[in-house]
C-alpha cells in the first residue's frame, strides 16, 4: 500500500469514528450505587439545563423507613452546571436537605458529594 493510500485509509477510519467522539458524556440515565443498594433515574429538569435524580429502587436490606419515604421522590433537585461534568444543587439524604454536587467521572461512573456542617459523605454510582 502506498503512503497516499495509507493516509487516505487513516482519514476514512477517523471520519467513520468521529460520531463516537462527538457525543458528550451525559449523566442522564439509570444509575446504581456501587454497593447495589439503590437505583436512580437521572434527568435534566427545570429549563432543561438543571439536573435532577429520582430514587426508583431499593434493595430489601436498604428499605428503612427513611429510605422508603424517599422512594419515587427527587433526591437531587435543580443542580446547576458549575464546571464541565459537574453540577451543584440540593440533595435529600437521611431526612436532611443539604448542598451537594454531582460529578460525572466517566461515561459510566458518577459521584455525589454532600456536607452538613462538618459531616460530609460521598456516594459513587455506575450506569446500568
Amino acid at each position: 500500500m502506498t503512503v497516499a493510500k495509507t493516509i487516505a485509509a487513516a482519514v476514512l477510519a477517523l471520519c467513520a469514528a468521529a460520531p463516537a467522539f462527538a457525543q458528550d458524556p451525559t449523566p442522564v440515565g439509570t444509575w446504581q450505587t456501587t454497593t447495589g443498594e439503590s437505583r436512580y433515574a437521572v434527568s435534566y429538569c427545570g429549563d432543561g439545563t438543571a439536573l435532577c435524580a429520582k430514587l426508583t429502587w431499593l434493595r430489601k436490606d436498604a428499605q428503612t423507613p427513611e429510605n422508603l419515604a424517599l422512594l419515587n421522590e427527587y433526591v437531587v433537585q435543580g443542580a446547576r452546571a458549575t464546571a464541565e461534568n459537574k453540577w451543584r444543587g440540593t440533595v435529600k439524604y437521611e431526612g436532611h436537605t443539604v448542598s451537594g454536587s454531582v460529578t460525572l467521572v466517566g461515561t459510566d461512573q458518577m459521584s455525589l458529594s454532600g456536607c452538613q456542617l462538618i459531616a460530609c459523605r460521598k456516594v459513587d454510582f455506575v450506569r446500568i
